[in-house]
């Protein structure tokens, strides 16, 4: 599938989750997004789903507790100050899993987008906004340049039996992103980014799939919308 269809149809998946009122509907898309994001490299997919995972679950944990809301209390903790009884209802857990649940279909479609979708092709295809386009690729772009750099760094200074910690690693990788920068912004210079008279090299024509991912876009957020 093209960049510019996948992204598209990931947009909708992500409207359609956050547009849902049943849990189900949303658990569903989470599965569904998770499969996509578990297909990608496993050194690359770990720092992703463990961020989106984790936060998921700080929300599903912490909403019963700074939530006031439902009539079937399934735990009555002490009374604080200001705050009032702690207690746990079934709404609250409820609550709590379905919001959970949504930020991880949030999170896990932003995994897919920056672990499978090719930017250069993304890039090309959004001509009417190449410069948003162009930031947002460089900004998705930067903990996998990172991961890659301080795995790099890593292995040749383990040859001169030398190892650094996360903490020591940020000078060099610092240095390292900064100098990237300003080869980036050299080389699109040199290539004439921005001028009114620019070429753009061909691009491949969409498949009868990248069709069905546009025209899915659309029904999955009235889906979600309307039955979900």
């Amino acid at each position: 599938m093209s960049a510019a269809p996948a992204a598209a149809l990931l947009a909708a998946l992500v409207v359609a989750a956050l547009l849902a009122s049943h849990t189900v509907s949303v658990a569903g898309i989470c599965v569904v997004l998770l499969v996509a994001a578990w297909r990608a490299p496993a050194r690359r997919r770990w720092p992703y789903l463990i961020g989106t995972l984790t936060s998921a679950l700080l929300v599903v944990a912490l909403t019963p507790f700074v939530e006031t809301i439902g009539s079937h209390p399934l735990w009555t903790g002490p009374t604080v100050p200001v705050l009032g009884t702690i207690d746990v209802t079934r709404e609250e857990l409820h609550n709590g899993l379905f919001q959970g649940l949504r930020l991880a279909a949030v999170g896990l479609a932003f995994a897919v987008y920056a672990l499978r979708l090719d930017h250069d092709r993304l890039l090309a295809s959004a001509g009417w906004a190449r410069r948003s386009t162009l930031a947002v690729a460089l900004a998705t772009r930067l903990l996998p340049t990172l991961e890659r750099d301080a795995r790099d760094l890593r292995e040749s200074l383990r040859g001169r039996r030398v190892e650094l910690g996360p903490v020591r690693l940020l000078s060099p990788l610092l240095a390292g992103s900064l100098e990237r920068g300003l080869n980036v912004a050299e080389a699109m210079e040199a290539r004439g980014y921005g001028r009114a008279m620019r070429t753009r090299a061909p691009l491949p024509a969409w498949s009868a799939l990248d069709r069905i991912a546009i025209g899915a876009g659309p029904a999955l957020v009235a889906v979600g919308a309307l039955w979900l």
